[in-house]
């Protein structure tokens, strides 16, 4: 299916039609087949006008930068109705929404849980709960099959009473009674979120407690009535990403502009953050964390009552804190380290630690200590810490395992945990006031199981599963390595039919950034959805995921993404070469980092695709360092305004910038929030728009609210679901 569908306002046109002053053609004149194969007439002249325009550097769209500008909102409501209009008259819309919305609200779901003075958290969602409930119960009624809850307090009540469309965003608890908490809420899914204090005995707020409005930042507690802060309310200690630089300690009963500064960064930082670290009933210790680039950080360690001056924790830029264990502070390592001229290196990737009292001390670096060290195909997928382990996720080749830490006189020892085999392995939640530790496990076809860690025998207890939502039966599952340009190997996991010999309709997904790793995961919505339906699944470990620690992620930074964008052309030809599918058949979806891979895949290889979606994307790389928090993330992608190389390299990657009036491009669907404070909008809004004057086959759908997931609540979640399965159906499957 390749319709054209026009949304433009008139409004609109004439904008692009009066930046680009090129005369109008008859664009329905057909004419005879170009050198693109497909094109049976030319692309309108108005579009072509303002294609030219865009790769010239001009920038005749910034009208859609404005979030919630007038024409920009006109824009993204008229292309919603024609998109909305499309999708949802298709007969089997509502069936697969109503699919979705049954499994994303469904009682059977897992409560996951965080732990808290002994008593077990979650925050739950459904059909009656939209805007969900903060509970909470006991271990012992938790191991049952119908846990007591006791609601701490409930959002619905609250959006309605106030009138507003809270979303949540999280808890921070004072220790150890973890009875004061610092609860942030975000007005309609955004990244920047109102924190207000809430007594937990009470089950209220703090009447002329703390109060930090709308900004993006962070706060921890010191103690009962003091804060560290950051937050991004004056201009003129926000970063260029749009994040704090500036520490500050808030006492109880000042104004938080009589906040005392307590470390400052620089504007150019990505953003500075205040950290609190304790295990159990040890000493707690307070740092502040200052991201320089979005992979490098200067870690300050502040003394007891944030008052001394910070010290300088002699570590590696590319390393993060993971876990205070006892007196050990845990940092996993991006870039290989030697902290003594002619001693030991530890490698990119491996976990050390050192006492951190003894540090404090002396201002010297103690003795290291490794925990682990990666094999070549292992990265660390995650660490909790109990009163008496420390437990860490190790990956191999895509697939989890479990190790439990102690430390003692001769350092860091391990025990295996036995779990099972050729899953996803994830750590749920860790106490370390005790020794409850849950374990979370699944598979493409095997659904979340949750597992409590018998303390005595390490070994794994069943506590709650997933229901089975879509049929097995029938579907394996099989991973598989392509070969990029280059020559390295990328691995990806296959989902499809038993037996079938046939080419199938199939959906490819990565992401390929931020060391981000993607690992089997159980999709109940996309089990019923697509694999029910006959659809087959591929997910591609490409670079620039973490799936191989910090050098699979580094091997495709700045100019060197290329990597990235060749590895999934690589698994694209490999599905289409082995008869899994056909490029009719073929489509790609990804979203945020995943969005600019996609739209880089419409571009550079169209005749791959049958379809193509982008959520939430990055498309115009020369300005995306300008548009909200795209500053933070030019350690990723370069500095267009600071390297002539990295921005020529940009150029010729932007989706935006290489769109070609007379190549037949596949169906896209774009998908984007206004709410979203993270990734612009304009994004998606821009790419939309030249598209359609181009009478390319484009769809745009913009979440009125959402945030970066673009879903606020699980109905509009079950929509977007909708939208995008229909949208594959019709395109892949309908032939």
């Amino acid at each position: 299916m390749r319709h054209a569908r026009r949304f433009l306002t008139a409004s609109a046109a004439l904008l692009a039609l009066a930046a680009c002053e090129q005369p109008e053609t008859d664009t329905e004149t057909e004419t005879a087949e170009t050198e693109q194969a497909g094109m049976t007439q030319d692309p309108p002249a108005e579009g072509v006008a303002l294609n030219t325009a865009i790769q010239n550097g001009e920038t005749p769209l910034t009208f859609l930068e404005e979030v919630e500008g007038e024409a920009a909102l006109t824009f993204a409501r008229e292309a919603n109705e024609k998109s909305l209009g499309r999708l949802q008259a298709d007969p089997r819309y509502d069936t697969l929404f109503n699919e979705a919305l049954e499994i994303l609200q469904s009682d059977a779901r897992i409560p996951y849980v965080s732990v808290r003075g002994g008593a077990l958290y979650n925050f739950w969602q459904d059909s009656e709960h939209t805007h969900g409930l903060w509970r909470r119960t006991t271990l012992e009624s938790y191991l049952t099959d119908s846990p007591q809850w006791e609601v701490v307090l409930d959002l619905d009540a609250l959006a309605e009473e106030e009138g507003r469309n809270w979303v949540w965003r999280g808890a921070d608890c004072l220790p150890p009674a973890y009875d004061r908490c610092i609860l942030t809420l975000s007005d309609g899914g955004s990244d920047a979120a109102v924190r207000r204090e809430f007594d937990v005995a009470t089950q209220s707020f703090v009447d002329g407690g703390f109060v930090v409005e709308e900004t993006k930042g962070s706060t921890t507690w010191i103690d009962e009535d003091t804060l560290m802060i950051a937050t991004a309310l004056d201009p003129a200690e926000t970063t260029s990403s749009g994040y704090p630089f500036v520490v500050k300690r808030w006492s109880r009963g000042t104004p938080i502009e009589a906040a005392e500064t307590i470390l400052s960064g620089d504007a150019s930082d990505v953003g500075v953050w205040p950290a609190r670290l304790q295990h159990g009933d040890g000493p707690a210790w307070f740092m502040a964390v200052e991201a320089e680039t979005f992979f490098e950080s200067t870690y300050w360690l502040l003394s007891g009552e944030t008052r001394g001056e910070p010290i300088r924790l002699p570590v590696p830029a590319k390393s993060s804190p993971q876990a205070l264990f006892g007196e050990q502070l845990v940092m996993s390592l991006e870039e290989s380290w030697t902290p003594v001229e002619g001693g030991e290196t530890y490698p990119a990737g491996a976990v050390v630690s050192f006492s951190l009292p003894e540090f404090a001390a002396t201002g010297e670096l103690p003795a290291v200590h490794v925990l682990h060290a990666p094999g070549p195909r292992q990265s660390i997928g995650g660490i909790g810490t109990t009163a008496d382990r420390l437990f860490m996720v190790i990956n191999e080749n895509v697939t989890g395992s479990l190790a439990a830490f102690t430390f003692g006189e001769d350092g860091w020892t391990s025990e295996a945990v036995e779990t099972p085999q050729n899953l996803a392995i994830n750590m749920a939640a860790t106490d370390d006031h005790s020794d409850i530790a849950f374990v979370q496990a699944e598979g493409f076809t095997t659904p979340d199981t949750l597992y409590l860690v018998d303390s005595e025998s390490l070994s794994l207890e069943p506590v709650k599963s997933l229901p089975h939502w879509f049929d097995a039966e029938g579907i394996t599952v099989e991973q598989r390595e392509a070969e990029s340009a280059d020559g390295t190997m990328i691995p990806y996991f296959i989902v499809r039919p038993e037996g079938q010999d046939e080419p199938g309709p199939t959906l490819l997904y990565a992401y390929g950034g931020f060391q981000v790793s993607l690992t089997p995961n159980y999709s109940g919505v996309a089990g019923k959805l697509w694999y029910e339906r006959g659809g087959t699944y591929v997910l591609a470990n490409i670079r620039g995921g973490g799936e191989f620690g910090p050098a699979w992620h580094q091997a495709g930074l700045r100019t060197n993404r290329q990597r990235i964008y060749d590895d999934l052309i690589a698994v694209a030809e490999a599905l289409i070469e082995d008869g899994i599918t056909t490029s009719d058949q073929l489509g790609v979806m990804g979203g945020s980092n995943g969005g600019l891979l996609t739209g880089v895949m419409y571009t550079q290889r169209p005749d791959l695709w049958g379809a193509v979606i982008s959520q939430v994307p990055l498309l115009d790389m020369l300005r995306f360092h300008l548009l909200l928090a795209g500053a933070s993330w030019q350690d990723e992608y370069g500095f267009p305004d600071q390297s002539p190389a990295e921005r020529d390299f940009l150029r010729s990657i932007s989706p935006l910038h290489n769109v070609d009036p007379e190549t037949d491009y596949p169906p896209l669907f774009l998908l984007t929030s206004t709410k979203d404070d993270r990734v612009h909008p304009a994004h998606a809004r821009k790419m939309a728009y030249l598209l359609e004057v181009l009478g390319k086959d484009v769809l745009y759908y913009e979440n009125i609210e959402g945030g970066h997931s673009a879903a606020a609540n699980l109905e509009e979640t079950a929509r977007r679901n909708a939208l995008e399965y229909t949208f594959l159906m019709q395109e892949l499957m309908d032939g």
